[in-house]
């Protein structure tokens, strides 16, 4: 059974849902600047992710337990980011580990990031439409 949706569009659409998490996490960082005792989060998906599309070429390599990193194709659906306290983060009087600034900086990043690979799918689908259509 062939698929509809090549691997780069899979990837797509998974680190669309992995930039969402993320801005949601650098949402909460931002409302909890202030807030005593906060420690920030952070978000790495970019290592799952490559994982899960097989940059490396490891497609031969399979997973025999379910608490190992999915490898390969059609484990997509299976990418999970690490959600950590930052490490990064200076402490505050107060025990706040949130740097304001830097948290503004990553919340543009992440949208440009998001917004790019919208217009990545937008193409990849206009694309299909083209081919469904006869160029029509």
């Amino acid at each position: 059974m062939s698929q509809l949706f090549d691997k780069t569009t899979s990837a797509l659409g998974a680190a669309l849902n992995m930039r969402l998490i993320k801005q949601n996490i650098i949402s909460s960082n931002i409302a909890n600047h202030e807030t005593p005792g906060y420690h920030a989060k952070k978000l790495d998906f970019e290592e799952a992710l490559a994982r899960a599309v097989d940059l490396d070429g490891n497609r031969d390599l399979t997973a025999s337990h379910g608490e190992h990193f999915a490898i390969g194709s059609g484990s997509m659906k299976n990418v999970r980011p690490d959600i950590y306290e930052n490490p990064e983060g200076a402490v505050n009087n107060d025990g706040n580990t949130v740097d304001l600034e830097r948290e503004m900086s990553t919340l543009a990043e992440n949208q440009l990031m998001y917004s790019a690979a919208i217009q990545l799918i937008n193409k990849k689908l206009a694309s299909l439409r083209y081919a469904a259509t006869d160029g029509r």
